[in-house]
């Protein structure tokens, strides 16, 4: 029966033809008994292609409404004309009206409503039963123009619901791709901001190089020893400062650095403990772990680590609500640096955590995404069982290749 059902939506001219040939013979038949009983012969040569064309209005009724209105307005005049009595075929001007004030354009809507409003009269008129009263030809009249009335109120609120649907599904389209427009813009703040970031702490590290250079220089005679420990920081220096550019490679720098030239380290995981103070200070509860044993970290990997944990601190005060409270554990693994940030509150949507920011300054998970690939780690973040939310990141030491 589905398989029935959506090749008849398919095709829906062939739908309308049925009914256009119910329509038709029932019209013939009883046009034919009406002959056989002496009512109405001469009119019977002239019935059938009438209800012939009217089956045609029915049968192309959605493939052009306006075009088989028009039809259905001058077969209606030729039967008053002609004298043709009504039939079944009739019911054609009822599908006509309801079609066209669905589907048809606007002026086609009216000249139907006015086509439906006349046609009870105009036939009580042409064929009026001198028997009946005044009162009962008026009733007629009424019960006859009501099912038009019907009908083209009835298409009109399809057409109107219709273009409500049509409207609410613009609107959806046109906010999913205002989302998305907003979703790179921030991916794209967030890769600018990381590597201004980075260019500082490559920066940094490329004047610690000088420096050392600039040192061994000096007592390079005089010194051996102390020169030979300089060429050595300057070698491990320089590795690092490598590693940095290579993670700063396919971000897109914009804009004047903020320090007017000045560049400074950026924070490292050491710092992760001040924020956490700072977050108490604010009135929020953190519990602060570091597991493993502390060791120094590549630049870039520090600055992340420290940026998600601000980032996660900075949403559980957003969303986390009066009484939430957080913990934020440090594990130091042989390959890498394990995050984990979880709060007990009573959380937000997900789209929130998506579009919030650090303190107004960063992206919410966009922005940690972006960060965690830029060191080749990985990022896990949802609601906790229970409520609250939960943010894990691994950094490993080494950049995949």
């Amino acid at each position: 029966m589905q398989r029935l059902y959506d090749f008849l939506r398919r095709h829906p001219t062939l739908v309308d033809g049925f009914w256009a040939l119910v329509l038709f013979g029932i019209s013939v038949v009883a046009g034919t008994t009406a002959g056989e009983n002496h009512q109405g012969t001469d009119s019977l040569a002239l019935l059938v292609p009438i209800a012939l064309l009217l089956g045609l209005v029915v049968a192309l009724r959605r493939r052009m409404p306006e075009r088989m209105l028009l039809l259905a307005c001058a077969l209606g005049l030729a039967q008053l004309v002609l004298d043709v009595a009504t039939t079944a075929a009739d019911f054609a001007l009822l599908v006509i009206v309801y079609t066209v004030a669905a589907t048809g354009a606007r002026w086609a809507s009216r000249l139907a409503l006015g086509m439906g409003l006349c046609a009870a009269t105009l036939a009580q008129l042409r064929w009026q039963n001198e028997q009946t009263s005044l009162a009962g030809n008026v009733a007629v009249v009424v019960f006859q123009t009501v099912p038009f009335v019907l009908a083209w109120v009835l298409g009109d609120s399809v057409r109107t619901r219709r273009a409500y649907f049509a409207q609410l599904e613009e609107r959806a389209a046109r906010l999913e791709k205002e989302r998305e427009a907003q979703a790179k813009v921030a991916v794209a703040a967030e890769r600018a901001r990381i590597a201004r970031e980075l260019h500082d702490v490559v920066a940094h590290n490329v004047s610690v190089m000088v420096v050392q250079a600039d040192g061994a220089a000096y007592v390079l005679d005089a010194a051996p020893d102390q020169a030979k420990k300089a060429l050595e920081t300057i070698s491990s220096t320089g590795r690092q400062a490598l590693a940095e550019m290579r993670r700063l490679l396919g971000v897109l720098r914009t804009g004047e650095h903020e320090e007017g030239g000045e560049y400074v380290p950026q924070p490292d995981v050491e710092q992760i403990e001040d924020l956490v103070q700072q977050c108490r200070g604010s009135g929020l509860p953190v519990d602060f772990k570091v597991e493993g044993t502390p060791r120094p970290l590549p630049s870039g990997v520090e600055l992340t680590a420290y940026r998600i944990v601000q980032e996660a601190l900075t949403n559980t005060r957003k969303h986390g609500g009066p009484n939430a409270g957080a913990s934020v554990r440090l594990v130091y693994f042989d390959d890498g640096l394990g995050l984990l940030v979880e709060d007990d509150g009573k959380g937000a949507p997900h789209e929130l955590y998506e579009e919030g920011g650090a303190d107004g300054g960063g992206h919410g998970l966009i922005g940690m995404r972006e960060r965690v690939g830029m060191v080749g780690g990985t990022l896990d973040a949802g609601p906790r069982p229970g409520g609250g939310f939960r943010i894990s990141a691994l950094l490993p030491l080494k950049p995949a290749h």
